[in-house]
């Protein structure tokens, strides 16, 4: 599967922004689809994931209760919505997909890999 992360730029402290990945194949609704991001001179780190159905998600602890994720395996879509945008989460933004089940969370259960596409959230 490949995958085209798009809707990154700049935005300010409290705004929001949204994501989106497009997904080429017609097996997507096959897998788990994750967000990652990985900040300058950092680690990429797991933010956010919805299992194949799109009726469970996860989340890192930094990103709850701002952050959205949802699914259309009709359209190979995966959205994350991004609300109450800090400073902290400027990154460049992953989205990934996992034959995993469940919502995996670790970079290692990920097999295919967007571009990233990159927020910048100015104070």
């Amino acid at each position: 599967v490949q995958l085209q992360a798009s809707g990154g730029g700049l935005v300010q402290a409290g705004g929001s922004l949204r994501l989106s990945c497009a997904a080429s194949g017609r097996t997507f609704s096959s897998y788990a689809m994750g967000w990652f991001r990985q900040a300058p001179g950092k680690e990429r780190e797991f933010v956010i994931s919805i299992d194949w159905s799109g009726g469970s998600t996860t989340y890192a602890d930094s990103v709850k209760g701002r952050y959205t994720i949802s699914r259309d395996n009709a359209k190979n879509t995966v959205s994350l919505q991004m609300n109450s945008l800090k400073p902290e989460d400027t990154a460049v933004y992953y989205c990934a997909a996992s034959r995993y089940s469940g919502v995996p969370t670790a970079t290692s259960s990920y097999s295919y890999w967007g571009q990233g596409t990159q927020v910048t959230v100015s104070s």
